[in-house]
């Protein structure tokens, strides 16, 4: 029984031979005002790792959800990083991200002594969920990842993370290395498919990244522009797994009109090299 109160069946393996690793995931339950979009969006720790194990994926990274919603600043982030740190290294073929947020600074120390950890590969922030402008806190949060040296994955495209935002603290910290979640998300300004694109081409360092996690990656033709606009290397696979289908996700990037290495980088090896991940264990568990 999983955790949304129903039984899920397991679904043959797509038989892909890329070993994708997805570096946007979550996991826990989604509280939604909807009974039913929060029903089937809920899965625990263990669901995720099956469903990418389903669909052809080595490693899935995730932050948990109780540590970002429900959105606002109520929402405390520590305990949520502290049960993900002792829960994900239990179940094969996951990661952690470590939540940062500056409204609560305990949060940077946390953020330093888990990636110490093996599993856990990067830092995630989400000005929406937390509520905080990425033009307010910037400079305090750039300088952080900057000194830690870890990647960094945020939300992008609403009104409190426009990728553009995000430009100037790159250039500002060049050793900073920041994933910009959800290619094609423009909500924040009036549905602009480019918004990522356009903040990875003004990245002065060439230390802007973008995940393909979003609903708008399957407008037909999204991701072979942006693949003929930044260069697959600037892309990582992401799916938003629970929130999203992850096998449908993927297959997006598998139909791409592009080349095979394209998509052989976009699914696997940008991610290896982001976050640093040929150190791993090759059975993908750490215990």
């Amino acid at each position: 029984m999983s955790v949304s109160g129903f039984t899920r069946v397991a679904r043959p393996s797509s038989g892909s031979k890329t070993k994708a690793i997805d570096a946007h995931g979550h996991y826990g339950r989604f509280p939604h005002a909807n009974e039913l979009l929060e029903k089937v969006s809920n899965a625990s720790a263990g669901e995720v790792a099956q469903r990418a194990r389903d669909c052809g994926e080595e490693w899935s990274i995730l932050s948990p959800l109780e540590g970002l919603m429900p959105r606002g600043r109520a929402t405390t982030v520590a305990p949520a990083n502290d049960r993900a740190f002792r829960e994900v290294p239990k179940v094969k073929g996951l990661l952690q991200y470590v939540i940062v947020n500056p409204l609560q600074p305990e949060t940077y120390a946390q953020a330093r002594e888990m990636l110490q950890s093996p599993w856990c590969v990067g830092i995630k922030i989400h000005p929406e969920e937390n509520a905080y402008r990425i033009a307010d806190h910037g400079d305090e949060l750039f300088s952080f990842f900057d000194e830690v040296g870890a990647p960094v994955m945020t939300h992008s495209g609403c009104r409190n993370s426009l990728p553009d935002a995000f430009a100037p603290f790159a250039d500002r910290y060049p050793k900073a290395r920041v994933l910009l979640a959800h290619l094609g998300n423009g909500m924040g300004d009036n549905g602009r498919l480019d918004l990522q694109v356009r903040a990875v081409q003004a990245a002065k360092h060439g230390n802007l990244w973008i995940d393909t996690s979003s609903a708008r990656s399957i407008v037909p033709g999204l991701i072979e522009w942006a693949v003929q606009e930044v260069g697959a290397e600037r892309l990582l696979f992401g799916s938003d797994t629970p929130l999203y289908h992850v096998a449908l996700q993927r297959a997006r990037i598998e139909s791409a009109e592009i080349p095979a290495a394209e998509k052989q980088s976009i699914l696997r090896d940008n991610a290896v090299r982001f976050f640093y991940l040929s150190r791993l264990p090759p059975s993908g568990h750490f215990e």
